[in-house]
């Protein structure tokens, strides 16, 4: 479909500088960290929420294909233009107001998240969801795939945080769901439906956050296994005892090695090549102290050998390890399947012996790391795409992955979302009603199809297309 007199009547309408249609505007908008490329016909950059209305209107009148992205650190495609159209970019509506006295912070869809974590930090507050890219990506993308991070377990992901929603629906028509109160029951909760669904249902331009207070004491500490399935087991001794760590990550022995030689750093030396734990206890200087002790004892009975950080610099770099782990990756290989799979901690063993089989029969590098507080594993299916028979094992082997996972009543994503890359795998989490039920919300809230058409439903065959040879900024963080 042409679109280039809607564009020509919307650049008249905003202006030139809003509605950029430059080949380099056009080309940094046509991918996200998929680097699968799609170009648009315009990019928006949208002075207020008057110019997102104005676009949003004359595209379903025109049935112009809209996508929304902040700063394009989608893994699965998600801000990847597929069907052209235009890009509207929010990285610019970027405000933070920090609620000192109720414990809220009043952002906007652009707002970085690292920078809404500082600024509540400075008032004592803390806002816990803290996704690898936290320095680069956006709350607004943040809500449309409703992120979680390394403190996924104790507090929480993005949807736990989130009280109110303003914004549009496809229509170009103003909403706000809930209200800046830490409760709301008036209506049906539309505010969740548009977390987690991928800018598929509307736009959304602010957003209010609830916060916790700053912990008072925090506590690191390193623990090394013989084994991967040894360290599976030792993490579910250690809930056993009812000790909530703030982070509890895990990096399997091959995670370990290339974050080492990454960063230039030995985790353990002399360990040569094991799996680790690393743990931080946050809190009141009480509750950090009593789980100390129980965790330093765990620690001793479980592992092979341990490191507690003593100060906060020491902490911060065993954390630059774990923060450096996917960037690492490309040692093993120029090109990755990044999955981020849900396991129930009763099944942790299991998946790490399947880990190990999978790795046999592919013949590919797949180091693995993540989050065991919330079941959260971050599995990397590393190849060449030059290599056709490595591309072929890695296809083979992500579609066994989640077959596996959904079979161990998991989820084949647990904070990127489905996008592009996971659309051939919906249908092995969902039935054919559920995805009917997902459709027909689809069609009630856009019945144009304008928002991020082509994503989550359609089946889309990331290795059949051609990716970027670019490196982003966040790639190595």
């Amino acid at each position: 479909m042409d679109f280039s007199a809607a564009t020509k009547r919307l650049r008249a309408s905003l202006g030139p500088g809003v509605v950029r249609t430059d080949g380099k505007s056009r080309a940094a908008a046509s991918f996200d960290s998929s680097k699968i490329p799609f170009s648009p016909r315009a990019v928006v950059f949208p002075r207020g929420t008057s110019d997102i209305a104005e676009v949003l209107k004359l595209a379903n009148r025109r049935r112009v294909p809209v996508t929304v992205r902040g700063r394009g650190t989608s893994l699965t495609g998600s801000a990847a233009p597929v069907r052209g159209g235009w890009v509207v970019d929010l990285s610019g509506l970027d405000a933070i107001r920090i609620d000192g006295q109720s414990g809220l912070a009043h952002v906007q869809a652009g707002a970085v998240v690292a920078r809404i974590q500082a600024a509540a930090g400075r008032k004592g507050w803390f806002y816990p969801p803290d996704p690898a890219s936290k320095k680069y990506c956006t709350i607004g993308g943040n809500i449309a795939c409703n992120a979680g991070g390394m403190h996924g377990g104790k507090y929480g992901v993005t949807r736990d945080f989130v009280l109110a929603l303003k914004g549009f629906l496809p229509t170009g028509e103003w909403v706000q769901w809930g209200t800046p109160t830490r409760k709301f029951s008036a209506g049906f909760n539309l505010r969740d439906l548009w977390i987690g669904s991928e800018g598929m249902l509307g736009i959304v331009t602010d957003a209010t956050l609830r916060l916790l207070p700053e912990p008072a004491e925090r506590w690191t500490l390193l623990v090394s296994f013989r084994t991967e399935p040894e360290a599976f087991r030792a993490a579910l001794a250690l809930f056993a005892l009812r000790v909530q760590p703030a982070i509890c990550e895990f990096l399997d022995r091959y995670s370990v090695d290339c974050a080492e030689r990454a960063t230039g750093k030995l985790v353990f030396r002399g360990q040569g090549g094991r799996p680790v734990v690393l743990i931080e206890l946050a809190g009141g200087a009480a509750d950090v102290r009593e789980q100390r002790a129980l965790t330093l004892k765990w620690a001793r009975r479980h592992g092979l050998a341990h490191r507690a950080a003593r100060t906060r610099a020491e902490a911060e770099a065993l954390w630059e390890v774990r923060r450096s782990c996917s960037g690492a990756m490309f040692k093993l290989g120029d090109s990755k399947l990044n999955e981020d799979v849900v396991v129930p901690m009763g099944k942790y063993a299991q998946f790490a012996r399947f880990l190990e089989g999978l790795r046999r029969e592919s013949g590919l590098p797949i180091p693995t790391f993540g989050h065991l507080g919330d079941g959260n594993l971050h599995v990397n299916i590393m190849y060449h795409r030059a290599v056709p028979s490595e591309c072929r094992a890695a296809e083979r082997a992500v579609t066994r992955l989640m077959r596996t996972v959904v079979g161990l009543g998991g989820a084949i994503s647990g904070e990127h979302g489905i996008g592009l890359a996971k659309t051939p795998f919906l249908r092995f989490q969902h039935s054919p009603a559920a995805i009917r039920a997902m459709r027909a919300v689809k069609r009630a809230l856009d019945p144009r199809g304008i928002l991020n058409p082509g994503k989550m439903f359609d089946v889309f065959r990331v290795w059949e297309h051609r990716r970027l040879e670019v490196s982003l900024p966040w790639d190595h963080k």
